[in-house]
This record gives C-alpha cells, sequence and structure tokens, in this order.
C-alpha cells in the first residue's frame, strides 16, 4: 500500500515544473498543507486518485515540447516537404491578454530552428495557412474573441486556418467553432478552420455517461452543497455512474465519484470564504451555465486555469495547490 509520504512527493513529482521560476517549486509539504483542507477520513484516498488523474491531465513543458514536435513533422497536417510548408505559413499573434501564446510561439520558434533552421519571423510572407497556436482550449471564449476580431478586420478574403492547441474540450470547440462560423457568413469572406490537438476532452452534456470531467452522480448531503445547488435556479446536471470516461483520467469510478463529491463540497467552502469570487467562479470551475462547474482537471505547466476545481486554485483564506497567474 503506497503511504502518504509517497503519495505526496509523487505529486510534487508530477507537477515540479508548474510556474518554474514564478513561484516556489510545488514540494510534499506544499501538497500535504494542501490536502489538510479536507477531512481527515479522504485525505489518503483523495491523495491516491489525484496522483493516477494528474499522471494523465497535467501538461508539462517537456509534454508541450514533445506535441509541437510532432505537429512539426506530422505528414497528415504538413505534407512531404514540411520546411516549406512551415515557410509558407503565418502565424497569428492576436491575443491581447495573458502570455499563452506568445509562450507557445516561443516554444515552436525553437523547434523550427532545430528542425528546418527557420525563424517564425521568416515564415509567412505569402501565406497558404495561417496558424492560431495556443495552449489548451476550456470554454473557447478566448480563441472565438480573437479569430472573430481578426476576421472582421485584418483576415484576407480567403484564408485556410489551423487552430492548434495541446488540449481541448469538446463543448467549448463546438462554441467557438459555431460562433467563428458565424462571423464567417456575415464577413462575406471564405476562410476554412480546422483544429488540431492531442487530447480532446469530452465535456458535452449528451456524452456524459463517458465524460472526461468532474461531473457529480448526486448532490451531497452537505448543507452547504445542497443550499448552494438550490441556489442555482436549474436543475442539477448529474452522471450515471459506472464509467471512468474515454480517456481514463479517473482509477475508478469510486475514486471519481470521491474526487467529484470532496471538490464539490470544498468549493461550496471556498465560495463562501473567498469573498471576490463573481457568481461564475463554480464550485467545480469557471462556467457561465448554472451548473456546478465546469470540471476540467487540465492543468499545464505554464497556469491553472480558472474552469478548474476552486479548490485546485482559489486563494486566501483558502491555500491553493495551484496558485494562479490571472491576465
Amino acid at each position: 500500500m503506497v503511504d502518504r509520504k509517497n503519495l505526496l512527493q509523487g505529486i510534487a513529482n508530477l507537477v515540479s515544473d508548474y510556474r518554474a521560476g514564478e513561484i516556489a517549486e510545488i514540494d510534499a509539504a506544499r501538497v500535504d498543507k494542501w490536502v489538510r483542507q479536507f477531512p481527515d477520513g479522504v485525505q489518503l484516498p483523495l491523495l491516491a486518485e489525484l496522483t493516477h488523474v494528474l499522471s494523465k491531465t497535467y501538461l508539462s513543458k517537456a509534454a508541450f515540447e514533445q506535441f509541437l514536435e510532432t505537429v512539426a513533422s506530422s505528414k497528415n497536417f504538413v505534407g512531404t516537404d514540411p520546411k516549406s510548408f512551415w515557410q509558407g505559413v503565418h502565424f497569428l499573434h492576436l491575443q491581447t491578454a495573458g502570455n499563452s501564446q506568445r509562450d507557445m510561439l516561443t516554444l515552436f520558434d525553437a523547434i523550427l530552428h532545430a528542425k528546418f533552421g527557420l525563424s517564425i519571423a521568416e515564415c509567412g510572407a505569402d501565406p497558404h495557412t495561417y496558424v492560431y497556436l495556443d495552449d489548451a482550449l476550456y470554454s473557447g471564449g478566448r480563441i472565438k474573441s480573437d479569430l472573430i476580431g481578426w476576421i472582421k478586420g485584418a483576415a484576407p478574403a480567403q484564408a485556410k486556418v489551423a487552430i492548434i492547441t495541446i488540449a481541448l474540450h469538446s463543448l467549448g470547440k463546438y462554441f467557438a467553432n459555431n460562433d467563428i462560423q458565424k462571423a464567417i457568413q456575415a464577413s462575406g469572406k471564405n476562410i476554412e478552420i480546422q483544429f488540431w490537438r492531442a487530447i480532446e476532452v469530452e465535456d458535452r452534456k449528451t456524452y456524459m455517461g463517458v465524460s472526461d470531467v468532474l461531473r457529480p452522480t448526486i448532490i451531497p448531503t452537505d448543507p452547504e452543497a445542497q443550499a448552494y445547488v438550490a441556489g442555482l435556479g436549474a436543475a442539477p446536471i448529474l452522471r450515471t455512474p459506472g464509467n471512468v470516461g474515454g480517456h481514463e483520467f479517473f482509477s475508478s469510478d469510486a475514486g471519481r465519484i470521491l474526487m467529484e463529491q470532496e471538490f464539490l463540497k470544498a468549493g461550496v467552502r471556498v465560495r463562501n470564504m473567498c469573498p471576490h469570487l463573481n457568481i461564475y467562479m463554480r464550485p467545480l470551475g469557471c462556467t457561465l451555465m448554472k451548473t456546478t462547474g465546469f470540471g476540467s482537471m487540465m492543468v499545464t505547466y505554464r497556469n491553472c486555469a480558472n474552469n478548474t476545481p476552486l479548490v485546485l486554485w482559489a486563494g486566501d483564506p483558502w491555500y491553493p495547490l495551484f496558485p494562479r497567474k490571472t491576465n
């Protein structure tokens, strides 16, 4: 049986490059201080489940570099002459908030230089493809906003756009693409949109039975949780138990249910103790929908999205596992 010390150190090892150079490295002591905010009886099994989940959902810098190296040479994307392909790509710099796009372009620039002797600045003089590169797509709001603004303005009359992220969530992709297509139609331009990713996280209501995000099977009997859900003004969206999702992010349905229940209860407590969280910061993660939360467990080495459970990133007086950088 794995003991507490090994679980704490194992999680610290998994996420050791989280915001490296910006914050102190996450160590076993930090993980221990964080988990002690949960009831004594659930701390050990919660640590065990979190170890399994983060081994699949934490995206390290090395994982990003491996993904981008694959993209750079993928015949499905670049064909048989990758250097010529990339010479004809214009890389979009559209983000006005945050540094994720800039950081991804920096990583990819180094890969292009190492593989083909190219720099991003040298590419795209006469573009056949426009690339929008980012770390991950959650709700899709930022990508949608950036590209709609570009389509209405600087985009040419005809273009092919590749949206490249290491991970995306199915519902966010659907909403983003739907609104982008409407903007294209309204513009009168002929713009083709493609999505490229390593991991697609299933979070659509229709496919809840095989979803890869936190969706509670019941609302806990905890009075605060009951009161929060009652106050949403909408019937709770509940998952039928019995499945760990297509990507098997969770070790078992029992482990998944434990995480869903404990993160939901604690997330309601966090909402009640942190006065600066707006109404969209749901216990299981930020969403405009009147639910218990977005429920993603995808965390990158750069940052922890607010679409993940509050218990992972919310601050004072809660003690976060992943201190979050806001734009």
